[in-house]
């Protein structure tokens, strides 16, 4: 049993602290400094999220995608037939995105991610894994104005996304996970996501995650276990049904265990982490176990996201232990 993040990580620290990624991003829009200022100070920032999931004890850490506009865009304008358009809300979030255009054919041209990922590597003494937006979610999110079906969209954006995790692992990335919180909303296109999930992950040679979160996979599970991925993240808190979910089949994969709330901000004790362990280990072996929050920590203040962190880690090492002894 190991704990892991699901994905970003808060980029604004909390006051008095400067907000220098803020401060960055505004002073290059308004031609106050150059891209290559902007790049070290998300260097920085970058380097500060990994060391918080380090100082926390999270055993397989991202590089809290510091550099990320919003998880489409950041795909979206680096791929071929996109253009972006205007302000959308991320799903029922008090965020938003800027709505990507599909107006042409769509292809990957260069590798969007893989210098994220080895800069990431390379200041981190923890496992790093890679995170890509899936095809099913950068689709529903866009607007499509080429493609003349969902279906046909969906799998142009997989063919186009399998070359990215291509370059991640030729650029030795162990873990790939791909972000479909769409999935959850968009059950009745599962055929599509299905077929998509297999020309996305076609020819590449890693540990897979499939990441889901903001609802659960009832109506598609034990469909899902049968997809090309290792790892299957689920949300057992936006998608507290899941419990329930996956009684009707026995799970067989590792699980993603999604129960730190990364949209509240009160800190969840240890205690509480323990308890949800042990109940999940009556389905799940603790072997096959990633312990993580429920979504990305990116909606919470920083010191937030650094103590639920913590919370986490001490819970799952007492959990472990008492599991262990329990097993003697």
């Amino acid at each position: 049993m190991i704990t892991t993040v699901v994905g970003n990580y808060p980029k604004i620290p909390d006051l008095p602290a400067p907000g220098k990624w803020r401060s960055a991003v505004e002073k290059f829009q308004k031609g106050q400094i150059d891209e290559a200022a902007l790049r070290r100070v998300e260097d920085e920032v970058t380097v500060e999220a990994i060391r918080d999931q380090l100082e926390a004890g999270v055993d397989l850490i991202t590089d809290g995608q510091i550099r990320w506009e919003d998880a489409q865009t950041h795909f979206a304008r680096r791929l071929r037939g996109f253009h972006i358009n205007g302000l959308q809300r991320y799903f029922d979030t008090n965020v938003y995105f800027r709505e990507p255009v599909a107006e042409g054919e769509v292809g990957w041209a260069e590798p969007i991610t893989v210098a994220e990922y080895t800069f990431a590597r390379a200041h981190s003494t923890k496992p790093v894994k890679a995170v890509v937006t899936g095809p099913l979610t950068l689709g529903t999110l866009s607007r499509n104005t080429f493609y003349p079906t969902l279906r046909e969209f969906v799998l142009a954006l997989a063919r186009a996304l399998n070359g990215e995790l291509r370059a991640l692992a030729a650029a030795g990335a162990e873990v790939i996970q791909v972000d479909e919180p769409a999935l959850c909303r968009h059950k009745q296109d599962y055929a599509v996501f299905a077929d998509a999930m297999g020309v996305l992950t076609a020819g590449v040679r890693a540990t897979l995650v499939l990441a889901t979160y903001f609802g659960d996979l009832g109506g598609v599970y034990p469909q899902v276990l049968s997809l090309p991925f290792d790892i299957i993240g689920m949300d057992f808190v936006a998608g507290h049904r899941n419990w329930d979910v996956l009684s009707g089949a026995p799970f067989t994969k590792t699980l993603m265990f999604g129960i730190l709330d990364a949209r509240n901000t009160r800190v969840e004790t240890p205690e509480e982490i323990v308890a949800a362990v042990r109940r999940i280990s009556s389905t799940v072996p603790p072997e096959r176990l990633q312990v993580a929050p429920s979504a990305g920590l990116e909606f919470l203040p920083h010191g937030v996201a650094r103590r639920k962190l913590r919370a986490l880690v001490e819970g799952v090492r007492t959990a472990s232990e008492a599991l262990k002894g329990a097993r003697a």
